[in-house]
């Protein structure tokens, strides 16, 4: 299974969207400074994940949610508004 993720940072209230196969390795990566973009928002939480049969698909539903350019569409999404 794959996962598409999206993140909040408790610090600075923005979001990060990725995909991944491991979610909570992920999110522990994320909160070590593993990844260099997130870095500065730690710690960030996981807020709404989706799974997908294969990375590809998971990889396309994360490139239309960042295509969007919206914190409005993300926070309706994880919402349930969307």
């Amino acid at each position: 299974m794959f996962h598409m993720y999206i993140l909040k940072s408790e610090k600075n209230d923005k979001y990060y969207i990725g995909h991944t196969n491991d979610i909570h390795r992920r999110l522990e990566e994320h909160n070590s400074r593993h990844t260099k973009s997130t870095r500065a928002g730690i710690p960030w939480k996981i807020v709404f994940v989706e799974e997908y049969k294969t990375k590809h698909e998971a990889i396309i539903r994360e490139n239309k949610i960042k295509s969007m350019k919206s914190k409005k569409f993300i926070k309706e999404l994880i919402n349930g508004v969307n």
